[in-house]
């Protein structure tokens, strides 16, 4: 522990101690007026933040940091781990089918009630994932050559397309699309030929189009009174639906509006006062934009984005095939859901319920993003250390 001190990638760190402080602000910010009208204290959820992030560091970020690696590859670590996924996402399957809407919330089964906390087990997943898809790819390093992708990817793709179909049950679409997302990605960079890739992301991009215009054209009658599709058409007519469920959409428009450059003040929003759903999660940058102003915002995501490169510059740089694909699939995920968040929030995306990644109020994320961290920071110096031993011997 003491000798990886010493190669600790600071540019990874210090944004990330950026981002959650700022994070715990924004989340008191964005909620104190909703828990005061309901006869709470206005720092409730601030303090929570607060304890999440502290948990997070110290139970998790620590932890993955100092782990040796051949721990986390160990066999044994990565099937312990996706078997108390896949454990957890048939719960809220079987929650899913025995109590149906009665144990949703905002329309999906996504949540484990652990009375301490609300568990996502999906957050858990993705990290998971990752891991697995790590360990199995670095295996087979060399292998992805042509008349051979099929054999040596078809288990991975099998295990994680199981895993969307979880997630998928709940329903929770934009969870799914995170998953696809991180097996698309890693499988991309971990050897297989780039034109195939690109084949596939090809194929892929004009396959979610096609669907995504047939739905909106027939506009079936088996879809109208789902959670889902409602969103899907309050995304393309906000205006028209605002009192169908456009009102989140409209709201954050509003919101963006009236910040202007430079806000109208840290916790002077009118949008968090009831008008704007779910201020202090989903559409927390509204808020931000709002009370902060634009610049400032953009700031703030150019924080998130330059933590994102310096994780890419890890994996791009690594030695070990593990590493780098430990570092593409953790800049998939906060990649994933910071485009989904922003998107939503823009009117660009549909609302899929995606959290902003470090900024938005949440146990489940916090944690789970802090522990991939600290496992990139540990990536990070065992590079260090590999390239000095290299330089020693040579």
């Amino acid at each position: 522990m003491r000798r990886k001190l010493r190669y600790l990638n600071y540019r990874i760190l210090i944004p990330y101690l950026i981002l959650v402080v700022v994070g715990i602000i924004l989340v008191y910010s964005a909620s104190s007026d909703i828990l005061l009208v309901n006869g709470f204290k206005p720092d409730v959820y601030g303090i929570r933040q607060a304890i999440y992030a502290a948990v997070a560091f110290f139970g998790f970020g620590i932890p993955f940091f100092a782990l040796r690696l051949k721990v986390i590859k160990n066999p044994k670590f990565v099937a312990g781990f996706l078997i108390i996924c896949i454990l957890m996402l048939l719960w809220l399957v079987f929650l899913r089918f025995a109590h149906g809407s009665a144990a949703a919330v905002n329309g999906a089964v996504g949540w484990i009630n652990l009375g301490f906390i609300n568990l996502q087990p999906l957050e858990v997943t993705k990290l998971a994932l990752v891991i697995y898809l790590a360990y199995v790819l670095d295996r087979r390093d060399g292998k992805l050559v042509r008349g051979k992708i099929k054999d040596n990817l078809s288990h991975p793709a099998m295990l994680a397309g199981f895993l969307m179909c979880l997630v998928i049950v709940e329903p929770d679409f934009g969870g799914t699309a995170i998953l696809f997302m991180i097996t698309l990605v890693m499988f991309s960079v971990s050897g297989v030929p780039v034109r195939l890739a690109l084949t596939w992301l090809l194929g892929i991009i004009l396959l979610v189009g096609a669907v995504f215009i047939l739905v909106v054209l027939w506009n079936p009658k088996f879809l109208q009174d789902s959670y889902q599709f409602q969103r899907l058409m309050s995304f393309l007519h906000p205006f028209q639906l605002e009192r169908k469920g456009g009102a989140q959409l409209v709201n954050s428009y509003y919101a963006i509006h009236n910040g202007g450059l430079f806000g109208v003040g840290l916790g002077n929003s009118m949008q968090k006062r009831g008008y704007l759903p779910e201020p202090y999660t989903d559409f927390i940058l509204s808020i931000t934009a709002e009370e902060i102003g634009v610049i400032f915002t953009i700031v703030l995501v150019g924080l998130l984005f330059y933590l994102m490169w310096q994780i890419m510059e890890v994996g791009i740089n690594a030695v070990s095939q593990f590493d780098a694909l430990i570092c593409f699939g953790v800049t998939t995920i906060i990649f994933t859901e910071a485009l989904f968040n922003i998107g939503a929030v823009l009117g660009l995306l549909p609302i899929t319920g995606v959290t902003l990644p470090f900024i938005s109020y949440g146990g489940s994320s916090m944690i789970v993003l802090t522990a991939a961290i600290g496992l990139v920071l540990n990536v990070s110096a065992n590079e260090k250390m590999l390239k000095e031993k290299d330089e020693t011997i040579a």
